[in-house]
């Protein structure tokens, strides 16, 4: 049956909503993209920056263009869980993601939040993570408001090129 609307594929969304890739338990050996993502390489997992206790990945569900996550690597659920020295780590990756995406893409502005817990809304409450998500004037249209997609202008592994070769040192 047709009828008068175009319609955009985002097939690679049925995997999120599946829930494929999502960890199995709590633990660190149950699934956890976050401690298997160091563990490859930066193109292969979408890294963009590591550092001694965190590091920057693309997100691969993005909200927009250019949404990175900063994770320890340690496997932990809460923030009050981070040491001193994550907690200093993780807030430099936050600045520096922010910079690198403001070189990379020029947003106007960013959502930055950590959705703690699942009744917060976090999809793998069992690693911590931080979203940083670059935001411009008008990025919210009819699309996520009328068809429930949001459409991104670029791969994933082209984004995470232009942001790690925009990452700060």
């Amino acid at each position: 049956m047709s009828d008068p609307f175009d319609r955009l594929w985002t097939p690679h969304r049925m995997a999120y909503i599946k829930g494929e890739g999502k960890p199995t338990g709590p633990g660190e050996d149950e699934g956890c993209p976050f401690c298997l993502a160091p563990k490859l390489s930066d193109e292969e997992s979408l890294v963009v920056a590591r550092g001694t206790l965190v590091y920057t990945v693309l997100n691969r569900y993005p909200y927009n263009s250019g949404h990175v996550l900063v994770c320890p690597y340690r496997h932990i659920s809460d923030y009050t869980d981070l040491t001193e020295p994550e907690t200093t780590e993780f807030a430099d990756f936050t600045k520096r993601s922010i910079a690198a995406l403001r070189t990379a893409s020029g947003p106007h502005g960013f959502n930055i939040g950590i959705n703690l817990g699942s009744v917060a809304g976090a999809g793998i409450a069992a690693h911590l993570h931080q979203h940083i998500v670059p935001r411009w004037g008008g990025d919210t249209n009819f699309m996520p408001v009328v068809g429930h997609t949001r459409v991104l202008p670029q791969l994933l592994a082209d984004t995470r090129k232009l942001l790690a070769d925009a990452w700060p040192q």
